[in-house]
């Protein structure tokens, strides 16, 4: 909730003003000073002030202390809380301040109301504080609905945006893996190999767009997302690249998010074994101990020096460490392979 600006402060000041003129005025037409006086007779400086002047200054700096102790110092509690407090304080105050004044009027010798009439001095203002805090609340509410509404328009707006980023990021591999699946029809029969690299290669994209539908997999689906990966791999690096596969039968059924491999073997090869001329190995475990499962991918790479280095280098291992860190609690650890190289390791 915002503090008071000097804008509302001044409102609220030229709104007690206004009263206070149109009080004295009641007053003074009442006394029948109005034949004696003329039309301009309430205007006389000193008697509106000591009339009605002077009690709508006191009402008007009672206002802003009524506001700091019921509302602001109680801004962390209920709006019902604020109200109760401020209609106990506004009678309480209102007398308070009438009961000074006319303490104060009496030793001049200036004339106020008196007898039952001087309730009018207690009511009025108290009716009057009473509508004033009435409209800041409504006024404040309005405000707060607003913005509760403008923020919801908002939420809905990028709620709808990100609908249609999801939708755009299922097009794009659907697309694609179309696209793949005509050009392998377009294949000559004799290029046979070409034909199935494509295949390969449509079959990553299809697991990529189902990686984006689903929270789990298992752990036999990411297994043959990884051979096919590394498949194409090993077109490329042909004999240079070498892979181990260590995962028990029992587990494969165990569900793990999707795509949460690749991103680990992909930087085994590009940053442990892509450099080397005779290549290496990329073994791949995966172990269930203490009710956890184990995940070990090891490379026969250069190995790092700066572990740490490595997460700045590309959003693959970061990413994956964020994944593990919100979902698991846990994170990636890296250590040395032997002979060389570099271990990734981690549970859930």
């Amino acid at each position: 909730m915002k503090k008071i600006t000097k804008t509302e402060i001044i409102i609220i000041f030229l709104f007690y003003l206004f009263f206070s003129i149109l009080y004295r005025i009641v007053l003074w037409y009442s006394a029948n000073n109005y034949e004696l006086e003329g039309f301009w007779g309430w205007a006389k400086l000193r008697d509106y002030w000591y009339m009605s002047g002077m009690q709508y200054v006191f009402y008007f700096i009672a206002s802003i202390f009524i506001w700091f102790i019921g509302v602001n110092l109680l801004k962390r509690k209920k709006t019902i809380i604020q109200i109760s407090v401020v209609l106990l304080l506004i009678p309480i105050i209102v007398f308070i301040i009438r009961e000074f004044r006319y303490v104060f009027l009496d030793s001049i010798g200036i004339w106020h109301l008196g007898g039952v009439g001087a309730v009018w001095d207690w009511y009025i203002p108290s009716l009057f504080m009473m509508i004033q805090f009435g409209c800041f609340f409504a006024y404040r509410y309005f405000k707060e609905n607003q913005q509760k509404l403008k923020i919801e328009g908002e939420l809905k707006t990028a709620a709808l945006k990100s609908e249609l980023s999801a939708i755009k990021a299922q097009l794009n591999p659907h697309f694609l893996y179309n696209i793949f699946n005509t050009i392998s029809a377009s294949v000559p029969a004799e290029n046979e190999k070409t034909r199935h690299m494509i295949a390969e290669l449509s079959d990553l994209f299809r697991y990529q767009l189902k990686a984006s539908q689903v929270e789990k997999v298992t752990i036999q689906e990411e297994l043959e997302f990884i051979q096919k990966y590394l498949a194409l791999e090993k077109e490329r690096f042909q004999d240079r690249l070498h892979v181990t596969i260590e995962v028990d039968e029992a587990i494969k059924s165990e569900l793990i998010p999707p795509m949460l491999l690749q991103p680990l073997v992909e930087n085994s090869i590009k940053h442990g074994l892509s450099s080397l001329i005779e290549g290496g190995t990329i073994t791949i475990s995966i172990k269930k101990k203490n009710n956890q499962l184990a995940f070990e991918i090891s490379d026969t790479g250069i190995g790092l020096d700066n572990k740490e280095a490595v997460f700045n280098k590309g959003i693959g291992l970061t990413n994956t460490r964020l994944r593990l860190e919100k979902m698991y609690n846990t994170t990636l650890k890296l250590t040395n392979n032997n002979p060389k190289g570099l271990t990734i390791s981690f549970e859930i």
